[in-house]
């Protein structure tokens, strides 16, 4: 379980790729590497991994192909850098919300405003997804937890603050650029209820 607060950026060191299978060395900030052991889950991007190995401050991960093709960590490079987020323990303080670690979809950059003093970056998420996203809802965009601003149609945005952009690697994104998608849970489960009284929500409109 994570919170959606990312601890910080790591940094790919390799990627090595074998018949169904690939892995990832992710080198962490020394200060967060710290006390994992093997068979711990840390979210890279978003996406649940377990920890395989560990050399000093590099962990690597293995992700089945079934992961790259649902995430966008197939589209990921040595040098690239990705947020992450070592799992919850009992007693942490949920500074964002509930995350499984599990992606739902992914979604486009398609537009990066710059006003003074934050950034608003609008996203495209596939025309089944748009069901669960509201208005000041939750949604986990790389595994970074973000309140929902504008939606329409299929396209939402959200704005984000000098911290977030320092702490996380939305301050280096361009247009066009993949990112992981997890929907609020409850959100959707509430959607889905209500969907099977009768009371569905409507198709979005552009």
């Amino acid at each position: 379980m994570f919170t959606g607060i990312v601890q910080g950026i790591a940094a790919i060191e390799d990627i090595t790729a074998e018949p169904g299978l690939s892995t990832f060395a992710i080198r962490l900030p020394s200060d967060k590497a710290g006390g994992v052991s093997i068979g711990a889950s840390v979210a890279i991007n978003g996406t649940c991994l377990t920890v395989t190995r560990q050399e000093d401050s590099v962990l690597y991960f293995d992700a089945m192909q079934e992961t790259l093709r649902l995430t966008t960590l197939g589209d990921l490079k040595t040098g690239d850098q990705v947020n992450f987020e070592r799992a919850a323990r009992i007693g942490d303080e949920i500074g964002g919300h509930l995350l499984s670690g599990h992606i739902h979809t992914t979604a486009r950059i398609v537009e990066i405003l710059r006003p003074e003093n934050n950034v608003t970056l609008w996203f495209e998420v596939p025309d089944e997804w748009t069901r669960y996203i509201f208005p000041k809802g939750y949604i986990a965009i790389n595994g970074a937890s973000l309140t929902i601003g504008e939606v329409r149609g299929n396209r939402f945005n959200i704005h984000l603050i000098p911290e977030t952009l320092r702490a996380t690697t939305f301050g280096t994104c361009e247009e066009g650029q993949r990112v992981n998608i997890e929907i609020d849970s409850q959100t959707q489960t509430i959607v889905d209820t209500l969907a099977r009284m009768g009371y569905d929500r409507p198709a979005p409109t552009l």
